[in-house]
Parts: C-alpha cells; sequence; structure tokens
C-alpha cells in the first residue's frame, strides 16, 4: 500500500484547507488522519472507512472537519474548515484494516504534509 498526501500549506486563524490521500497498491478498508505538531505525539485526527464511508472525528475537530473519499480516483480527502492555530502540524494518511484511533492499528502510513495555521 502507498499513501501519497498532498495539499497541506500556510493559512490564517479560520481559513479552509483540504488534504488529499491517493491510495494504491492493496485497498484496506479504513483511512485515517492523523497529525504532528513540533515537539509532540503522533495524534488522531479522523478516519473514514472505504465501504460505508463512516467517520469518526477526534473531539478536537468535531464540527470543523470532514472527511469524504472517491473509489474512482482512490482518494481519500480531510476538509478542514475554521482552521486554528493549533492545528498546525504534519498531518499523516493511514491505513488500517479495522477502525482505530492509535497509531498502532495502522500498518501503512504516507510521508505526510504540513500544515500551518497562523493568527
Amino acid at each position: 500500500v502507498q499513501l501519497v498526501e498532498s495539499g497541506g500549506g500556510s493559512v490564517q486563524a479560520g481559513d479552509s484547507l483540504r488534504l488529499s490521500c491517493a491510495a494504491s497498491g492493496r485497498e484496506l478498508n479504513v483511512m485515517g488522519w492523523f497529525r504532528q505538531a513540533p515537539g509532540e505525539v503522533r495524534e488522531f485526527v479522523a478516519s473514514i472507512t472505504w465501504i460505508s464511508g463512516r467517520q469518526t472525528f477526534a473531539d478536537s475537530v468535531k464540527g470543523r472537519f470532514t472527511a469524504s473519499r472517491d473509489h474512482a480516483k482512490n482518494t481519500v480527502y480531510l476538509q478542514m474548515n475554521n482552521l486554528k492555530p493549533e492545528d498546525t502540524g504534519v498531518y499523516y494518511c493511514a491505513a488500517a484494516r479495522a477502525l482505530g484511533q492509535r497509531v498502532d492499528d495502522y500498518a501503512y502510513w504516507g510521508k505526510g504534509t504540513l500544515v500551518t495555521v497562523s493568527t
């Protein structure tokens, strides 16, 4: 499984960004999004399942972030609205066989894309 993220950038608080994760190779049902701020541990942000489209979100992003998937493009998206400085970090796409919110639940990872939110 190969995962390639894109869409990161530098924005101001209140702005929006959409991250993409293109997947190739073996398809696993759960696609997750994690982020890691400088000096912090990697944390769960959201997940979406390929089959049902079931979405799960961390409390810190509920109501602001949404996830979607495009089967034809083998791509999942993370739409991030009303961004805050605390959303700053490297965002990683990951793939797993089953739902989970721990880093160890995911077997495959992309290299990440940087999101910087300034005040």
